[in-house]
């Protein structure tokens, strides 16, 4: 596989200055940010990449369309969801066919006996190339339901409303919206947050009134401070509207009386920088976890009249230095809190008399979540569970008892028989001592610890967002072929608390791809994979942890996908107009300060690249992206095949149509990945 005989695309040079802090930097290729999207040259250029991409993957063409026919035909066309129940009607979501969206329907029993149709996102997404189905949600009363869509990949959503009754559209529009619907309890009124379309940040609260022209809304609140997102919800006792705000460190919340049509927000408490949370309310008491005076979080429970001071707060559940409390489920009888201990979920099932009880699993390792329970009056609990090698599957279990039900696991089609496949968690030692975990996964007859196995590993390690070993159909192809699939816990998630976030943001950025590199020595070292057949891949903030690798560790890796990579961070970091931003200052620092300048020059990968071998790197992303734009990995690959001094495979595609989040659709989103695995493994050949 060799693109010594095709001529990539090589961009023009125009020179740009940027100086900050009496330290200048030189980009030849600025000139491809387009805000619009529209420019002839920039368009030409992506569109020659991509024809590029296709004449080097050529000969690997069938290998990629028997990928994606495996990829495919894994997934089972007909299905549907556990129902659930929610008032006097029971859920459910359905695909079908070749359909590449979900339709959703109720009925009035569990067995689903005369369904009726609530909408078919198939029909919406006629005459899009790009569709996303937002938020659906139904009125107090069961008679209405909103649902908002996304047709530019660009997450702004638009919000229509339908009457259940006569199954007819009603006039109101909403548009330029986060998508999210919450409704005042009177049936009449839906709250909403409407975009800034410059900075695509959710800003302002308004409330609707069915009927009426969005025009007409009453703006409730406005954020001035831009580094806050913004979101709704509503109580567990649903008397309460909440309206979130959320910066990298700090939490605050607004509260609307859900009884009122003319409610004005108040803030529960004052807002605390470097204070985060999450509050629900039940009945009279108020449920809070936090991290004052509590890194890793614990419990508290208030009523209206000590909500307002936080001293007065009550301590149920106690911070403990290991255990990460990551949430809280409230039922009438009992309370339920998701909690981490050494990367492993866990859920302790409290009863309001004082009993409690861990649900316990068998996996090695594993990812289990708590899954819709929308009325509190139910005696069991929906929960969702997986592993590396077992599918999703859905319990229910007692809240009494901690009996577990399964109600259904995800079938995969074909000869796969989880049996076959072993999955583990190993602690490697990074270079400063600490100890990082990994999860592995590997078909058991293909495998010998001896260092001749293919190794794809992935990483993210930002946001303190954690990758959880979960269930992948799609990681069988390369399994099936002898690859090992490991997933490296980096510092900058929160696999192993609050602190492990820490130590790879801000100044300490730099652990997280330390991390990911020792992972990859080690790996080799103990026999998980040959020297040579090492691949890495990571999209987004994962994608800049790539475009670090690529240039600090080149000649560890054979192969590197990176997708939508977050690559050009200093200048990026420094543009205001930018979306996402300011929001991102306390991840990455401001560059504004010359001590977060220095601090991310020293590894964001566009000002790092230089005269050296590069591994092969396939890079994706998509034209409309709002979270990374496309410029990043466009200059990016630019500029490394202005430096770089191999002859190894460097391509760049562009769905056109795509943003952050890739193509949508059920089946047309493999695509991609059917294409980093052809990459991949041809690499091999």
């Amino acid at each position: 596989m060799s693109n010594s005989a095709l001529r990539p695309p090589i961009a023009p040079k125009i020179p740009h200055q940027m100086s900050h802090h009496d330290h200048t930097r030189l980009d030849n290729y600025y000139w491809m940010r387009d805000d619009d999207r529209k420019r002839a040259d920039v368009l030409a250029h992506l569109e020659a990449e991509n024809g590029y991409c296709e004449k080097v993957m050529a000969k690997h063409s069938l290998l990629q369309k028997t990928l994606f026919e495996e990829l495919k035909g894994r997934i089972v066309k007909d299905d549907m969801s556990v129902p659930i129940k929610d008032g006097h009607f029971w859920y459910v979501s359905e695909v079908a066919g070749d359909n590449e969206y979900p339709t959703f329907a109720r009925a009035d029993n569990a067995g689903m006996d005369d369904k009726q149709c609530l909408l078919d996102a198939n029909e919406l997404a006629i005459g899009h190339d790009y569709f996303d189905l937002g938020d659906l949600t139904i009125s107090p009363n069961e008679q209405f339901l909103s649902y908002s869509q996304d047709t530019d990949s660009r997450r702004i959503y638009d919000i229509y409303f339908k009457d259940l009754n006569s199954g007819e559209l009603l006039s109101d529009t909403l548009q330029a919206t986060e998508g999210q619907v919450v409704w005042s309890n009177d049936n009449q009124c839906v709250y909403y947050v409407k975009k800034d379309l410059d900075p695509l940040l959710g800003y302002q609260v308004f409330r609707h009134k069915l009927g009426t022209l969005q025009s007409q809304d009453e703006l409730v609140y406005e954020e001035q401070d831009r580094q806050f997102f913004m979101g709704l919800a509503k109580s567990r006792d649903e008397s309460l509207i909440f309206i979130y705000l959320s910066a990298t460190d700090t939490t605050d919340l607004l509260v609307l009386d859900a009884n009122s049509p003319y409610a004005k927000p108040q803030r529960l408490f004052e807002r605390q920088s470097g204070h985060e949370f999450g509050l629900d309310k039940f009945g009279k008491e108020y449920f809070i976890v936090s991290n004052w005076q509590a890194k890793n979080f614990c419990l508290y429970t208030a009523c209206a009249n000590t909500i307002a001071d936080i001293n007065q707060w009550q301590m149920r559940i106690a911070h403990r230095d290991e255990v990460l409390i990551e949430g809280v489920e409230l039922f009438d009888s009992h309370f339920v809190i998701t909690e981490r201990e050494a990367g492993q979920i866990r859920f302790i099932v409290h009863s309001f008399e004082g009993s409690n009880y861990t649900v316990d699993f068998v996996d090695d390792c594993y990812f289990a979540s708590l899954g819709l329970n929308p009325e509190p009056s139910q005696t069991h609990m929906r929960l969702h569970y997986c592993s590396m090698t077992t599918p999703s599957s859905v319990y229910d279990v007692c809240l009494k008892s901690g009996e577990k039900t399964l109600l259904k696991q995800q079938r995969v089609l074909g000869d796969f028989n989880q049996d076959a496949y072993q999955s583990e968690r190993v602690t490697i030692e990074a270079r400063d001592g600490t100890l990082v975990p990994v999860s592995l996964v590997y078909k058991k007859a293909l495998f010998k610890q001896d260092g001749t196995n293919p190794l794809l590993q992935y990483g993210y390690g930002a946001y303190g967002i954690t990758i959880d070993p979960t269930f992948s159909s799609s990681i069988l192809s390369l399994l099936d072929r002898g690859f090992v699939y490991a997933i490296a816990h980096v510092r900058g998630s929160e696999m192993l608390g609050r602190v492990w976030y820490e130590q790879g943001k801000l100044a300490n950025k730099q652990n997280t791809f330390n991390d990911f590199i020792d992972v990859t020595h080690a790996l080799v070292k103990q026999g998980y994979a040959a020297t040579d057949k090492v691949f890495a891949s990571g999209g987004s903030a994962g994608g800049l942890l790539m475009g670090v690798i690529a240039n600090q560790a080149p000649t560890l890796y054979r192969g590197i996908g990176a997708h939508v990579p977050f690559l050009d961070v200093l200048t990026t970091m420094l543009d205001e107009s930018i979306p996402l931003t300011t929001n991102e200052y306390e991840e990455w620092g401001n560059p504004n300060r010359e001590m977060d300048y220095q601090t991310i020059l020293a590894y964001s990968p566009m000002d790092n690249v230089k005269a050296q071998d590069y591994p092969n790197i396939l890079v994706t992303t998509g034209l409309h992206d709002s979270q990374v734009q496309y410029w990043e990995p466009m200059k990016w690959v630019a500029k490394l095949r202005e430096y770089k001094t191999d002859n190894n495979i460097l391509i760049f595609k562009t769905d056109m149509d795509a943003g952050h989040g890739g193509a949508s659709g059920r089946f047309k989103s493999l695509e991609e990945r059917a294409l980093e695995f052809a990459f991949f493994i041809g690499l091999l050949d």
